[in-house]
């Protein structure tokens, strides 16, 4: 195991999603002697499909878009220590210790911008299953399932935005909502409603995942009555949970998500947390980047005005 313990570091940010990719651009900038580590480079953008809500482009695809950040991040020169996960990140004194899989550093202020992860099922044959045919991400899968009938599970964007990237290359997607109606926006929502090939199934729950070596078929239950679905793909989209176990000495709100104030401050001084992983309102690549960036600001002041 590399050790960093003799080198102590102004910020060390954890996460190279939009959050932490913008934290690095701007630590970069100020000049600060930092490091970026992550499991991954992207985070939950690179799973995003087709984006029309980012601004200064019309339209783009989340892997272009991550591309895009990941062009910035490179011209800075700022490399990123991948794939290395945070086990745990602590106040030791007037320093903060983060151990890693594959390390151990010190440093005066950090940055959490671990993102979230997908909300699993439970359900009877999801382990057998997975990556067999079922999966948690349409933009990373969704091609190896053309001309496959498929069922995607869930009501909110994330859901939409997989049945609107699955209808390209489907001959039938089945959309399973437990509600009786979708939380997606309107307009996502319309035009998989528009769609021949997609059919939406309200106050549906997926009770089972069955087939031999692969997915062939899912079980329903809709207002007690329970019936299957002749499937090869199942995309589950219900929901994300937040990478926060790290964050061993910050305070969490009942979803699990870091608790920030509006200068993205934990409780716990010298760490910040920015992006889903906080408790900011709405999930959004736009505002996880303005989170990054309001994070590293309050970080060099943090340091600026302070004698650590």
């Amino acid at each position: 195991m590399k050790d960093g313990k003799n080198n102590i570091y102004e910020l060390i940010i954890i996460g190279a999603g939009p959050a932490g990719m913008t934290a690095a651009v701007y630590a970069s900038r100020k000049r600060m002697n930092f490091l970026l580590i992550s499991r991954d480079i992207g985070g939950q953008a690179a799973w995003s499909g087709d984006i029309e809500n980012y601004t200064g482009y019309q339209f783009i695809t989340g892997p272009e878009l991550t591309l895009k950040f990941q062009e910035h991040i490179n011209a800075f020169g700022i490399e990123v220590l991948m794939p290395e996960a945070a086990r745990e990140v602590k106040k030791k004194g007037n320093l903060i210790a983060i151990v890693t899989d594959k390390a151990e550093y010190q440093a005066k202020s950090v940055i959490i911008a671990t993102g979230k992860r997908p909300r699993e099922l439970g359900i009877e044959g999801e382990k057998e299953f997975k990556n067999k045919g079922l999966t948690y991400c349409a933009t990373c899968d969704g091609p190896l399932f053309k001309d496959k009938q498929v069922a995607v599970v869930g009501g909110g964007n994330s859901a939409l935005d997989a049945v609107l990237q699955l209808m390209k290359i489907s001959p039938k997607v089945y959309l399973l909502s437990r509600g009786a109606r979708l939380s997606a926006d309107k307009v996502m929502v319309k035009k998989a409603q528009d769609s021949p090939v997609v059919e939406i199934l309200y106050n549906t729950e997926l009770v089972k995942v069955f087939g031999d070596i692969f997915v062939k078929g899912v079980e329903v239950k809709q207002e007690g009555r329970r019936f299957s679905l002749d499937v090869e793909g199942v995309f589950v989209e219900i929901g994300l949970i937040p990478n926060s176990e790290c964050a061993v000495s910050t305070s969490k709100n009942e979803k699990g998500e870091i608790i920030v104030d509006t200068y993205n401050r934990t409780n716990a001084e010298g760490i910040f947390a920015a992006g889903d992983v906080s408790s900011v309102p709405e999930k959004q690549i736009i505002i996880a980047c303005g989170e990054g960036s309001k994070a590293c600001l309050s970080a060099f002041r943090y340091l600026s005005t302070h004698n650590i």
